[in-house]
């Protein structure tokens, strides 16, 4: 049986095929559009799940499509919100209801027009066009792929219907849940209004605030008190995770903001950051003590989870389940013998996970878990072949040479060895946020200055900004303390005591800039303030292409990582196409540029005449409707 799996209209749409409950292809629609956290009908992305349906053995269509959560039962909540606030709110009330009004109430038929718009002879039995719940979707995509025959679900997010957290049990092809939280108590949601109080965007810069964090002054009495305010007047959690928010502090059920700005500026003596403004060591300390709260409740939460299941197994989605610093702090906790992420975690993710839940739990398919897990290492999104890359030199006059075999791996290595920023664009498109080989900007890490010049010159993003390190999984616990796997950059890893250096005694007295610019270890531009890294490790089972080029530089230098990180700009969603990627790298300070097996290099290039629309993340915080 095959399923198609579609989430949209809140933010990070995306389209999502089954085959017999294993995950074939799933996209997000930014990739396609170019609009960063698309929130619209993924229209491309079903085009190509359905094109990639049809090439299967057997052809056809998807025998069912299940959207990933329940329109009517967010109206329900929209309107017992106001009503719970009223006459508070009436602004983002206002603002909603010609929304819903104007389309989201009719999903079904929209969605029924769309698809069969698309294609005619989809779903002649409209009673398979079906709806999970929001965190039923996101345990199913946590679940249903990981490699466990039981395990705990723990599902943490901002809101989807009326549930912000889920507490459950994955055996076999059943899913249970053991409890719930409900909007507007909200871990994602507290995480999210100290994203915008540090002058970031809510559901896209929370990763922002998790990488500020080391900034902060661990051990000062500011951070113990920043902590201890939201303890106190924040937030009441409780021994076993549950979480009750003093909404007095916060108005994103009644208005247009995630904060009461002028209360919390009361309380932490700080006011909101409004960019451009400079960061500052308040900034930093506040990050630090939301991100530790952040971390408390998780483990809280995890450990009631192992108690009401009593499985060694834990699986994990929704937004929060992407902060891989408190997802690395409850892997060292032990609570869990084995954890697993879902790598589109968030709500892209919702459409695996609906496709998913609809195979195992409504039409009652037997799970047959595989050795590792069954997402293929991510790479689900659509490839490209030799007649784009032509229509790349066509229609660019871009000019490149092949390579081919081990030339290509040698050729790459010795550019990066040398020095040079490269973008790498192989195969299919990574499916979640991170990119893991196929979509990626390479660069030496053992170079100090490459942290600041990627932030600066070539993603054009703020300099504290950390970066990543892809390392051959064999050779992981040579730089890494526990080096265990981390295919997906999921978790962090802290570096080895003989490769760190030490950082001088005056720590606090040191600017933002000049403790980003401290050599920390010997691979300094993957190595964040605290001497961890979100590593991912390179199996050649998964990513073969990577790997021989991961072993092609350890020959060369001796160095077995590369810095990998996402191949776009700021404001920009990853590159998909060829021209996606010779775009980004005509308009950034990239060196050269790898796709397939030709070689582009910046100096031959014709004048560039085109531009990278870098679009900014909208500021509205009212993102909860």
């Amino acid at each position: 049986m095959r399923i198609l799996g579609i989430s949209a209209f809140y933010h990070d749409s995306a389209a999502a095929l089954t085959d017999g409950g294993v995950p074939v292809f799933a996209a997000q629609e930014e990739r396609y559009t170019r609009i960063k956290n698309d929130p619209s009908l993924p229209v491309n992305a079903i085009k190509d799940c359905l094109a990639f349906c049809k090439a299967m053995p057997g052809g056809g269509l998807p025998d069912a499509v299940v959207f990933y959560d329940k329109p009517f039962l967010k109206f329900e909540r929209l309107l017992e919100t106001y009503c719970a606030f009223a006459p508070l709110g009436f602004a983002q009330f206002a603002r909603a209801v010609p929304v819903w009004c104007g389309g989201k109430l009719f999903i079904k038929q929209k969605l029924l027009s769309k698809l069969r718009e698309l294609e005619p002879d989809i779903l002649p039995d409209e009673s398979r066009l079906l709806f999970s719940e929001h965190h039923l979707s996101h345990a199913a995509s946590a679940f249903y792929p990981s490699p466990y025959n039981d395990a705990a679900i723990l599902t943490l997010d901002g809101v989807g219907e009326w549930a912000t957290s889920s507490l459950g049990m994955g055996r076999d092809a059943a899913i249970e849940f053991f409890a719930e939280s409900k909007f507007p108590h909200s871990l994602g949601l507290l995480y999210a209004a100290f994203t915008a109080y540090a002058g970031f965007h809510v559901n896209s810069g929370e990763y922002k605030l998790m990488g500020l964090a080391p900034y902060g002054e661990a051990a000062s009495a500011r951070v113990k008190k920043y902590r201890d305010l939201i303890f106190s007047e924040l937030a009441d959690i409780k021994d076993d995770g549950s979480l009750w928010l003093n909404q007095d502090y916060f108005e994103y059920a009644r208005g247009l903001r995630m904060a009461d700005e002028e209360k919390w500026t009361r309380l932490f003596g700080l006011p909101p950051r409004r960019p451009p403004e400079r960061l500052k060591q308040e900034h930093c300390d506040l990050a630090m003590a939301a991100q530790q709260v952040t971390e408390e409740v998780v483990l809280r939460t995890a450990r009631t989870a192992r108690k009401l299941s009593g499985s060694r197994n834990l699986c994990m989605a929704g937004g929060v389940a992407l902060n891989c610093v408190a997802n690395s702090r409850l892997a060292a906790a032990g609570v869990f013998e084995n954890i697993w992420v879902q790598p589109a975690a968030g709500d892209a993710g919702g459409a695996l996970g609906a496709a998913l839940a609809g195979h195992h739990i409504y039409f009652g398919s037997p799970r047959h878990p595989l050795p590792k897990d069954a997402m293929s290492g991510a790479y689900l999104g659509p490839e490209f072949g030799t007649d784009e890359i032509a229509a790349l030199e066509k229609d660019f006059g871009a000019q490149s040479r092949v390579l081919d075999g081990e030339e290509l791996y040698e050729t790459v290595a010795r550019l990066l060895a040398d020095g040079a920023v490269l973008g790498w664009c192989q195969g299919r498109m990574e499916w979640g946020p991170r990119a893991l080989g196929n979509r990626s900007i390479l660069a030496d890490p053992r170079r100090p200055e490459m942290q600041n010049k990627l932030n600066m010159k070539i993603k054009f993003r703020e300099g504290f900004r950390p970066f990543a390190p892809a390392v051959l999984a064999e050779d992981a616990g040579k730089y890494f303390v526990s080096g265990k796997e981390s295919p997906y950059m999921l978790f962090t890893d802290s570096l080895r005591q003989e490769l760190r250096r030490a950082l001088p005694e005056n720590m606090a007295e040191l600017s933002l800039d000049e403790k980003r610019d401290l050599q920390r270890s010997d691979v300094p531009a993957v190595t964040h303030l605290d001497y961890s890294a979100r590593l991912q490790t390179v199996a050649p089972e998964t990513n073969p292409r990577f790997h021989k080029l991961l072993l092609a530089f350890k020959r060369l230098t001796g160095c077995s990582m590369l810095l990998n990180t996402s191949f776009n700009v700021r404001g920009e969603p990853i590159v998909r196409s060829p021209a996606d990627a010779y775009s980004c790298f005509m308009s950034t300070g990239m060196d050269y540029l790898v796709i397939g097996d030709r070689l582009f290099d910046k100096q031959v290039q014709p004048p560039w005449r085109g531009n990278i629309a870098r679009r900014e993340e909208s500021h509205t915080e009212g993102m909860i409707v």
